[in-house]
C-alpha cells in the first residue's frame, strides 16, 4: 500500500498528471455546482462545510504534487491556485440565480487549502538535491 501511494503522490513521472486531475476535478466541481438541485442533493450525505473542506484539501494536495520547485514554492503555488479556484467556484454560483455565491465557503475553501498545503510543506520528505546544488527548502 505504501508503494501505490508512494507512486500516486510523490512519483515525479505522474506530476503533471497530478496537475491536470486537479483542473479536471475543479471543472467537474464548477459543472455539478451549476447544475440546478444537485447541491442540495449531494447535501444529504454531508455539510457544506465538509464538502468544501474535503474538495478544496484534495485539488490542493493534487495542486501541491502537480507542480515543481521546493516545497515552500510548490506551497505557495497550490494555495494561491485554489484560493482562487475557490474564489471562481463562488463568482460562478453567483451567476447562476438559482445560486449564492458565499464568501464563508470561499472562506472554507482558503483555509482547508492552508492547512493542506502546510501539512504537505511539513510532512513530505525533503527534495535531495542535485550534487553541488543547494537546498531552498
Amino acid at each position: 500500500m505504501s508503494s501505490l501511494l508512494n507512486l500516486l503522490v510523490l512519483d515525479e513521472r505522474l506530476r503533471r498528471q497530478r496537475f491536470y486531475v486537479a483542473l479536471l476535478l475543479f471543472t467537474v466541481i464548477l459543472i455539478v455546482g451549476s447544475i440546478p438541485g444537485a447541491r442540495q442533493e449531494i447535501g444529504v450525505f454531508a455539510s457544506g462545510i465538509i464538502l468544501h473542506s474535503v474538495a478544496y484539501s484534495t485539488l490542493t494536495v493534487l495542486m501541491f504534487t502537480g507542480v515543481q520547485g521546493s516545497r515552500k514554492r510548490r506551497a505557495i503555488v497550490a494555495s494561491l491556485a485554489v484560493i482562487a479556484m475557490g474564489a471562481l467556484d463562488e463568482l460562478v454560483q453567483s451567476a447562476l440565480p438559482y445560486r449564492v455565491g458565499s464568501l464563508g465557503d470561499w472562506l472554507v475553501d482558503s483555509v482547508a487549502s492552508l492547512i493542506t498545503a502546510a501539512t504537505m510543506w511539513a510532512l513530505l520528505p525533503v527534495p535531495q538535491p542535485a550534487a553541488g546544488a543547494s537546498r531552498s527548502d
